[in-house]
């Protein structure tokens, strides 16, 4: 048995909306509010990641800090602007859950991607 706990669904009534009450993309989670094509493609992998986690069989022990993190990362995309400090922290905490999860591999490294199009840390100091 699958437990559902942890997991986040979205209604449909809670989708961001454009114009006319459609999605502004298609996909709610893949474009923020700035039209920034890297929190685009964030969102979208991020989007990715979520549905293939959500269907994938498997149990694994850390599978609920996955998809806490993935839900964070999603509001950060719809938030328009992501921290680039917290997404490498949610990427790391990813990583760490699925990351010896195959399957989910090729979607996995799509959000890697997606994260790293916004550069390092800001640096300290001058």
């Amino acid at each position: 048995m699958l437990g559902s706990m942890g997991r986040t669904r979205v209604r449909e009534q809670d989708r961001p909306r454009g114009r006319r009450g459609r999605t502004q993309s298609g996909d709610p989670e893949a474009e923020g509010a700035t039209g920034d094509p890297r929190v685009a493609g964030l969102g979208t992998a991020v989007s990715r990641l979520r549905r293939e986690l959500a269907a994938y069989p498997g149990e694994f022990a850390d599978r609920g800090v996955a998809e806490e993190e993935l839900a964070a990362l999603a509001a950060m995309v719809e938030g328009g602007s992501p921290e680039i400090t917290r997404m490498r922290r949610s990427l790391l905490l990813i990583v760490g859950s699925i990351g010896s999860v195959s399957a989910l591999g090729p979607a996995l490294m799509a959000v890697r991607t997606g994260v790293e199009v916004f550069g390092g840390p800001p640096s300290r100091g001058a």
